[in-house]
């Protein structure tokens, strides 16, 4: 698995009740968080599993997304991101990935549309001269506290995002994808154990959970790798930005360390799935829910 300096959970923080946060619109932005969250900037160390790749990530701007680009830059990979409008964190992940001696590409847009998809991918291809991985990683939520407050609008644009996407995305990449590539899915401990705020986000979880099998099987005998990681609660833009103040201020604290993942958590498992020495390893979902899996 991929290299970081030794971490000891008990001692990782921040550990919640944590400040209010005023970020009104999602998926937020890193530089109103508080606390800031950790990517691995400090911390985490390649030793060229991804060399010359080149990889694709949705919502890559920041949270986990940045923590993945920061980590397959630092492990010889280009990388290409897309996110949907923080100008000022996509620029400081490419800045992140640049300063790893490696080619960035940002672009701005909505994947909820089918032929952005299209042409993210493309340009991807064509830029980099080739696709080795596509990580699947942007999501939209919105807290509801009834069944009636998840509108029409919020229900679709949940899983155009989240599911619907995928599809896009992934019918663009397979063709260009060679022998030993990887495709490598977001799900969540809400696949597993939805919250109710949650019903429409968790829907689409637990779809992803079922796209990644399904899609596994499907791709085999082209020598393509499908996995997903099911994150529990992590620090990212999109908690403060589309949760209550009262789940914020206490989020992450039902898990064994009394505390949410930071990104820089998560990266090695995405690493290590696109890499080599993950190649007898697909249609998985990897849980990373500090203690609180529940498959």
């Amino acid at each position: 698995m991929a290299t970081s300096k030794t971490r000891d959970p008990k001692k990782i923080g921040p550990k919640p009740p944590f400040e209010g946060q005023d970020q009104q619109s999602p998926p937020g932005t890193e530089a109103e968080m508080t606390p800031q969250a950790d990517h691995g900037e400090k911390s985490y160390r390649g030793s060229e599993k991804l060399k010359d790749y080149s990889v694709l990530i949705t919502g890559g701007d920041s949270g986990i997304g940045r923590a993945v680009a920061l980590a397959c830059a630092r492990e010889g990979a280009n990388v290409a991101f897309v996110y949907l409008e923080e100008d000022a964190d996509a620029t400081e992940t490419v800045r992140w990935i640049e300063q790893a001696d490696r080619k960035a590409i940002k672009v701005r847009g909505d994947i909820q549309d089918v032929d952005f998809c299209h042409r993210l991918v493309q340009q991807t291809y064509d830029e980099f001269g080739r696709l080795d991985v596509l990580i699947n990683n942007a999501a939209y939520q919105m807290a509801q506290q009834e069944l009636g407050d998840f509108s029409v609008e919020q229900i679709e644009r949940t899983f155009r995002t989240n599911i619907l996407a995928m599809y896009y995305l992934c019918q663009a990449a397979v063709p260009l994808m060679k022998p030993g590539a990887s495709i490598i899915n977001t799900a969540s401990i809400q696949a597993y154990e939805p919250s109710p705020e949650l019903l429409d986000y968790a829907a689409t979880k637990a779809a992803i959970v079922n796209f990644t099998k399904g899609l596994s099987k499907l791709v085999a005998d082209q020598g393509i790798r499908v996995n997903a990681v099911a994150p529990g609660p992590v620090w990212t833009p999109l908690i403060p930005s589309t949760m209550p103040p009262e789940k914020v201020k206490n989020f992450g604290d039902n898990t064994l360390f009394k505390r949410p993942a930071q990104p820089a958590e998560l990266a090695p498992l995405y690493v290590w799935l696109a890499s080599k020495e993950a190649s007898y390893v697909t249609g998985e979902v990897y849980g990373a829910t500090g203690g609180r899996t529940p498959f």
